[in-house]
């Protein structure tokens, strides 16, 4: 029981070390100042391309893709995901980077949503809530409009769908056999290639600073990887994902020491609502598979007449069944 409480522990601390990484790398994009997007993408994606790429040369199988039915999965994921670092960025240039944290962390109730077009999983009721009250709470930091001063909103808020959806081709990917480092590499090398050209035909000369924070927001998207990665290694998802929210709050401190950034009231709101859903919805898994919850639900798919009628704990079973007096559990 203790090793198991020190694994979640654990667990815990490095999900928070992600998302302090994440929120770094968001303050790093935001400090580069204005380049282009895709030159911002090129060198997010270029060092995780190099780590990973070092990392796979000392495993066994380097870079052999488990099978061919993982290849169309590993593009869509790369591709969607793609789409989404782009839509990421784009909103953290022109929005406080805590109003772009929140809205990319709309991803899990995307998942949801994915899950059930994808894998057939059929969301609960209480589910299906959860994903409407978030959505709710997302158009306070949206606060839609019918000008141009919206698309940035909206841009975090697709982000955030293009990584529900990445994150269900890489349980796709990993209920087919795939290494999740390859599933990182290829991600990598897709969005480094695909956005060099573009990074060459609108390339911005940078200064120094500029250079050095666009390196530094790719070490701090590869080490947000690797600590989330350890995180899931400790513990379940369903038991410390909803941690990866402090993002939101490293993000708020950040865009206010070092950008003077101040979220105003509807975006606070906005964050309450989401944070609060992903709060409940951790609890109320929790609790589905809290062994208790399970006895209970066990017992109250028994027969009536077994409910009732089962002898106490401590009381001796019952030597024989008769045709007037139900059969105990045991004998069934």
């Amino acid at each position: 029981m203790h090793s198991v409480r020190l694994q979640k522990s654990m667990g815990i601390v490095y999900i928070l070390g992600a998302a302090f990484c994440f929120a770094l790398m968001n303050l790093f994009v935001r400090l580069a100042g204005d380049l282009p997007v895709m030159q911002k993408v090129f060198f997010r994606n270029l060092i995780a391309t190099a780590v990973v790429f070092f990392l796979l040369l000392f495993q066994k199988e380097k870079f052999r893709i488990h099978s061919k039915s993982c290849i169309p999965w590993l593009f869509l994921r790369a591709a969607i995901g793609f789409a989404g670092v782009i839509l990421n960025f784009y909103a953290i240039d022109r929005l406080n980077i805590s109003d772009a944290s929140i809205l990319n962390k709309l991803s899990p109730f995307f998942a949801i949503v994915f899950s059930a077009l994808l894998l057939k999983e059929r969301p609960s009721v209480i589910e299906i809530v959860f994903v409407l009250i978030t959505f709710g709470g997302a158009m306070f930091v949206v606060k839609p409009s019918f000008g141009w001063e919206t698309v940035p909103a909206l841009a975090g808020f697709f982000s955030g769908a293009c990584a529900g959806f990445a994150y269900t081709c890489v349980r796709i990917l990993g209920e087919k056999g795939e290494r999740s480092d390859m599933t990182v590499f290829f991600f990598s090398a897709f969005s480094t290639l695909v956005s060099l050209p573009f990074m060459i035909a609108f390339f911005q000369p940078m200064t120094a600073w500029q250079l050095t924070s666009l390196l530094l927001a790719g070490f701090s998207a590869t080490g947000g990887q690797f600590f989330i990665t350890a995180a899931y290694r400790k513990a379940p998802a369903k038991e410390i994902a909803v941690f990866d929210y402090s993002q939101v709050l490293f993000a708020a401190l950040l865009g206010f020491f070092f950008l003077e950034q101040i979220p105003d009231l509807f975006s606070w709101i906005g964050y309450a609502v989401i944070i609060g859903t992903a709060i409940a919805k951790w609890l109320y898994h929790l609790k589905k598979t809290h062994p208790a919850h399970r006895a209970k639900i066990k017992e109250d798919e028994l027969p009536p007449l077994l409910q009732e009628d089962q002898p106490p704990a401590n009381d001796p079973p019952p030597t024989k069944a008769t045709e007037d007096s139900p059969p105990n559990k045991e004998n069934q």
